[in-house]
């Protein structure tokens, strides 16, 4: 095998080892694939992705054929035979000695000569899949184990979205998200003439929200070190249009990293204050800024907290969430949720709610954003919220279509109906 050919599996290898200690995955990715070619970081990318997307049925795949249990098996080296079940599986274009070969060269460099022996006899007899429970018996163990998502949040899912809906989100969700740009410092049209004067391939996201192009390095695209664009799904561009911030307004964003919507608030706000507890994320908040912001935002390092301004026109709050409508582009989040972790963001949301409340301005607005899917973190924070502070009232906005708003007129986009990762807000006006 090739180096090129072993380089990409071993970038793959890293990401996986990376999200193993808690990274996410897109920074993973980018510490792993440096200094690849553009085809071999594709390749890295579409292995890790793949591995990490279709968990449950490589494991069930590989655990017949580990006699003293899977348990047994390291966390390191099972990413490893999950790595090379892929290949066998999935992808066709690899010859099945190759994702063999690779995978026990990987093993001995990494674990040693008895991992590379112990890799090489389960790939030899890596066959079909075990049986999953029948979707008639067990539909939601049955479209867990098809999709390789848990069995506890596709349980959830079936109660409220039922069949048909929730089975085009688990599929919608081990699709590759596409690469979305929206513009900074160049409008949407001007963008998309340069992308195509370059012969680069940009045509229109749903509603208008950014522009989809096929590349795999957004720094090689024309109009990048100027900050004419941003890397964003459109469903954050959508949230931003939905906020409805009148021009001129002083507005908070009050958990601001990394900063696109940062980015395209400020466009059009007097000032705006960007708030981030972490100083590494505010570090990444400021180099976006620099390159593609409009000059008018401020980088405060502050917790939400305690909000550091005085009331102002307008507050964003983009809470912390579980994350549940952007499982198609965080492929390893699905193994991260979890019903505690549900129950302590829901817990952290009214907390951050009732403090940035009072960053608001009589007759100014907040906006509260997750990307979940999850009720306990949308509609029920906000009703709760209403709840405890009589002073705020829905004000919803007339700036997309209605088909994007609930009965009770919150922004709810939903992955496979709109093509866009999932995502909530809700335009909440205190009263003068």
């Amino acid at each position: 095998m090739s180096r090129v050919g072993l380089d990409a599996r071993r970038a793959a290898f890293d990401v996986l080892r990376a999200v193993q200690r808690g990274e996410p995955f897109d920074q993973a990715l980018d510490g792993a694939v440096g200094g690849l070619a553009d085809s071999d970081r594709r390749l890295a990318h579409e292995l890790a992705a793949g591995v990490l997307r279709q968990r449950v049925d490589l494991d069930a795949r590989l655990q017949p054929l580990v006699h003293r249990g899977w348990s047994s098996v390291s966390p390191e080296l099972r990413d490893l035979l999950r790595l090379g079940a892929y290949q066998l599986s999935a992808l066709d274009r690899v010859p099945a000695h190759a994702a063999v070969a690779t995978t026990v060269e990987l093993a001995r460099e990494a674990l040693g000569e008895k991992a590379a022996r112990f890799a090489n006899a389960i790939l030899r007899g890596m066959g079909g899949r075990s049986a999953s429970p029948a979707l008639e018996t067990d539909p939601a163990a049955h479209l867990a184990d098809r999709y390789s998502h848990p069995r506890w949040l596709t349980s959830r899912w079936l109660a409220r979205f039922g069949p048909e809906a929730t089975e085009e989100l688990l599929a919608y969700n081990n699709r590759r998200p596409s690469l979305v740009l929206q513009p900074a410092r160049e409008d949407l049209t001007s963008l998309q003439r340069r992308l195509w004067t370059e012969g680069i391939s940009a045509r229109r996201a749903p509603l208008d929200a950014g522009l989809i192009v096929e590349s795999a390095r957004p720094s090689t695209l024309p109009g990048y070190n100027e900050g004419a664009f941003i890397v964003q799904d459109p469903a954050q561009a959508l949230i931003c249009r939905f906020a409805a911030i009148p021009p001129d307004s002083v507005v908070y964003d009050a958990c601001a990293a990394p900063g696109g919507k940062v980015i395209a608030l400020g466009r059009t706000a007097r000032i705006l204050v960007a708030g981030e507890l972490k100083a590494e994320r505010a570090r990444r908040l400021v180099a976006n800024l620099e390159r593609a912001g409009s000059g008018r935002e401020c980088v405060v390092l502050a917790s939400a907290l305690a909000p550091p301004c005085r009331p102002v026109d307008a507050v964003l709050l983009d809470a912390p969430c579980l994350g549940t409508g952007t499982l198609a582009r965080h492929p390893e989040a699905r193994w991260r949720v979890t019903p505690g972790a549900l129950g302590r963001l829901a817990e952290r949301q009214r907390l951050l709610l009732d403090a940035v409340a009072g960053a608001v301005k009589p007759g100014g607005w907040l906006v509260y954003a997750t990307c979940s899917l999850e009720p306990e973190e949308n509609e029920g924070q906000v009703n709760g919220f209403l709840e405890r502070h009589p002073d705020f009232h829905r004000a919803p906005s007339s700036d997309v279509p209605g088909e994007l708003l609930t009965a009770q007129g919150d922004l709810f986009l939903f992955p496979p109906r709109h093509e866009v990762d999932g995502a909530f807000a809700a335009r909440l006006a205190r009263s003068r």
